[in-house]
């Protein structure tokens, strides 16, 4: 395995990302950022899907307000600076700069040709965005906020997509992840999972506050099995 940051050419500019691949190649898979930007634990995410034998990349979608922002969800300064980043953060744009990305990655020598999206919090959202605005071949979104809002997109769906649900959690009310499965009930390229019990950030192991590893271990195997059978 390897790893690198690479500089992706998008619509609106160049721009940073981080790349972990396993040696001999294979499916392509964007990861995408919380707010707290191409930090450790996203970097990590990718070292991890390399090691299940994907060409990982993750985007710096913050770069037009601060290029290369790293923060710590735990710490409450840097919690808060993602928030106020996120404020200035242009979501169609931060799409156009996902499907660069989807871009980069198919044309790179290893990969498969096949690209799939995985995120959480901010990422969730956008990876759900990705299944209605991107040519991505698969996408597995980990407790969006703001769904609810979106979901007269779905009918654009066209690939499969799966969306992880915390039922606790603290960014996305009950009522809002209701909407969601209400509205998406029935599309047959949409699976909904819901984690009983789990708050926002329940994959994020570096927050202790969050964290809930089975639950963790359940999502990450229903996503590695949605992309073994759409990207391989």
């Amino acid at each position: 395995m390897s790893s690198q940051e690479i500089t992706i050419k998008g619509p609106n500019g160049d721009f940073m990302g981080y790349m972990s691949a396993p040696d001999g190649g294979g499916p392509g898979v964007i990861v995408i950022q919380e707010i707290f930007g191409v930090n450790d634990w996203l970097r990590g995410v990718c070292d991890m899907l390399a090691d299940q034998g994907y060409m990982a990349l993750a985007p710096d979608l913050f770069w037009p307000i601060e290029p290369g922002v790293q923060l710590d969800a735990t710490v409450e300064s840097d919690f808060n600076k993602g928030l106020e980043i996120y404020g200035k953060f242009n979501v169609d744009k931060g799409v156009e700069d996902i499907q660069a990305s989807i871009n980069e990655l198919r044309g790179r020598e290893g990969c498969n040709g096949k690209v799939g999206t995985t995120g959480f919090c901010l990422g969730g959202v956008l990876t759900y965005l990705s299944a209605t605005r991107t040519d991505a071949d698969a996408n597995a979104g980990y407790y969006g906020v703001g769904i609810e809002g979106l979901v007269g997109e779905a009918e654009k769906i066209s690939k499969p997509t799966i969306l992880h649900i915390a039922d606790e959690d603290s960014f996305v009310p009950k009522e809002a992840s209701d909407q969601v499965r209400q509205a998406l009930q029935g599309h047959e390229m949409v699976t909904i999972h819901t984690y009983e019990g789990c708050d926002h950030g329940f994959a994020r192991d570096t927050d202790t506050n969050h964290y809930d590893k089975e639950a963790t271990e359940l999502a990450h195997g229903r996503t590695f099995d949605l992309f073994k059978s759409a990207l391989s």
